[in-house]
């Protein structure tokens, strides 16, 4: 009698062992699903804050633009941005950085490539144009124009975080090129010479587009044509 019941204890404990293993798993899971879940509506709000940003920054300006404002347009309590950003330059530069960082890195991959230089021109253009130019990313950079010398620390992360990026990127594809007899070699000194039309692009929409349409992948391809012309490197 005495062993069947060491027997039956036997069998519930192991029962009972096999048990809290699975109940654990299941909190685990549990824990892991409301986590994400979390990690979810944080990053969309934190999206949404953004999207608002940008849109009182370009209305308003920088220095007009009020951290309420921000909140009521993206539906939320104003102290919920508080656990995002910390104050509105923040805001303004990490909006920099969602909206343009990701380009910045595909330019400096194209930056690394040995292709002839004509081809990676012609890319940096379908770049510019789709990514930039026909999105809400062109407001950032006319901000950065009308607001940066007003507002010296945000020129100076917007230069930081972004142009001395590219300009490194395109002075190192560019010296290679120029060895090859591909390029002036002025343009390794000044690369802010093949940049150029892409900003009258967008100083241009902003004031003109209403009077005068600018076709602006056809301008600035004729740009290329311009600055790599056969016998433009001599």
């Amino acid at each position: 009698m005495s062993m069947k019941k060491a027997k039956g204890d036997t069998s519930a404990t192991r029962q009972i062992a096999g048990t809290k293993p699975a109940a654990k798993v299941r909190a685990q899971a549990a824990g892991k699903v409301a986590a994400n879940s979390r990690a979810s509506r944080g990053a969309g709000r934190r999206e949404a804050i953004l999207a608002a940003a940008l849109d009182e920054f370009s209305a308003r300006g920088f220095e007009a633009t009020r951290l309420d404002d921000v909140a009521k347009r993206a539906g939320i309590a104003k102290g919920t941005i508080y656990l995002y950003f910390r104050d509105k330059d923040t805001l303004f530069q990490e909006l920099v950085r969602a909206m343009l960082a990701p380009l910045i890195g595909g330019i400096e991959a194209m930056g690394a490539t040995d292709l002839p230089v004509n081809l990676l021109a012609e890319r940096l253009v379908d770049l510019f144009v789709r990514e930039i130019y026909e999105t809400r990313r062109q407001d950032v950079i006319r901000l950065m124009i009308s607001e940066g010398r007003r507002f010296p620390k945000l020129a100076e992360f917007y230069y930081r975080e972004v142009l001395s990026r590219v300009f490194d990127a395109m002075r190192a594809l560019l010296k290679r090129a120029a060895a090859r007899g591909e390029v002036p070699v002025a343009l390794v000194e000044f690369p802010q010479l093949i940049a150029a039309p892409a900003l009258v692009a967008i100083v241009w929409s902003g004031l003109f587009e209403r009077y005068a349409p600018l076709d602006v992948r056809r301008m600035l391809k004729a740009h290329i044509d311009l600055l790599f012309a056969p016998g433009r490197a001599a």
